[in-house]
């Protein structure tokens, strides 16, 4: 029998993905997710089960029945504004569910974790970079200091998680910034969100001549705008971190593999090691969409903004053997392909109440 998976928020965007090519490996995905965010039509691949990460008896009665070799931990709530404004959410949700999902494992006997968690522990790191000059990419060395309850609520699993080390659970921490592009259309898994927050998906909905109620709805068709030209960098614009979806899943098996075969708990983080400025990320659109006459407008700066957000990969890279093999276009072109499918547009009509 192939080897079982258990994985949280697998009817999610990251997770779904985390499912699809952990079947292509020969592994048996095991989805849990109550769709609270997620995606039904996303929990295609292996075996799904609906319930909750929180509940105890659930993912008892799911180890039980399945017997998993191992764990990959996605479900979260991840708006960023919405944290602020909801803080007890996210406390609650990413905190203290995960807390209890990591303690059932351990209980279960399934001793080996794979935790998606976030680079916003790292918070606003603008002073960091000015200690080093304003252009070194953040390690897993610098201090955690999470700006907002969504960074704090998962830092404070993440050391739950560690916690459990002494009683035996090996886990890996992987921290990222920002995820985008999808699996091949035929897989039929996509980034689905709405409200939809994501740079990516912003930018290319209204390039693709998406319905016009679906990119109304969305709030996208007064078009695309960049916040702030004046920040310390080549051209301007914030920088930032950017993974197609499937490196970051690579890494998320690489870890897995690491952990079975006796790879101890660390973390690390992962990130593209340079980053794209917001105005690089609109001309490659333009490029890889065809779309010449495409500009952006400008607004000020937003608060908290910091300029450079980069994550460093050395570590994953010598311990994991990963690095990141697609480029921004692929990003773009990945993302477009799967928001002009028609089960995108349709699921996302349903999820907004648009007709048909």
């Amino acid at each position: 029998m192939p080897p079982t998976i258990l994985i949280s928020g697998g009817a999610g965007y990251i997770g779904s993905h985390a499912a699809y090519v952990l079947k292509q490996q020969g592994f048996e995905p095991v989805v849990i997710d109550n769709l609270s965010t997620g995606n039904a039509w996303a929990a295609s691949f292996g075996i799904f089960e609906q319930g909750d990460v929180g509940d105890v008896d659930f993912v008892r009665t799911v180890c039980e029945k399945y017997q998993p070799r191992a764990a990959m931990h996605f479900a979260a709530f991840i708006e960023v504004g919405e944290s602020v404004t909801n803080p007890a959410k996210y406390i609650e949700n990413n905190r203290d569910k995960a807390s209890r999902f990591f303690k059932t494992l351990n209980a279960c006997g399934v001793k080996k974790t794979v935790f998606s968690s976030t680079a916003a522990v790292y918070g606003d790191t603008s002073s960091v970079y000015s200690e080093v000059g304003g252009n070194g990419p953040i390690s897993e060395m610098y201090p955690t200091k999470p700006i907002n309850p969504y960074g704090q609520s998962k830092l404070e699993a993440e050391a739950y998680l560690r916690m459990l080390d002494a009683d035996g659970m090996r886990s890996v921490t992987l921290r990222y910034f920002n995820v985008a592009g999808a699996a091949p259309v035929e897989a039929q898994i996509g980034e689905a969100h709405a409200p939809e927050s994501h740079l990516i998906p912003r930018l290319v909905l209204p390039l693709i001549d998406a319905p016009a109620d679906l990119v109304e709805a969305l709030g996208l068709r007064k078009g695309f705008t960049i916040y702030g030209d004046d920040y310390p960098t080549p051209d301007g614009t914030a920088v930032r971190d950017y993974i197609h979806v499937l490196d970051l899943i690579d890494a998320h098996i690489r870890a897995l593999n690491y952990l079975l075969k006796g790879g101890a708990t660390d973390i690390f983080n992962l990130g593209s090691g340079k980053g794209f400025s917001v105005t690089d990320i609109v001309g490659a659109t333009r490029k890889a969409l065809d779309r010449p006459h495409f500009s952006a407008g400008f607004a000020p700066r937003r608060e908290g903004d910091p300029a450079i957000l980069v994550a460093s990969s050395v570590k994953a890279g010598k311990i994991l053997g990963w690095r990141p093999s697609r480029s921004l276009q692929d990003i773009i072109t990945d993302a477009a392909a799967w928001h002009r499918s028609s089960l995108y547009q349709d699921a996302m009509r349903a999820k907004l109440g648009l007709a048909g």
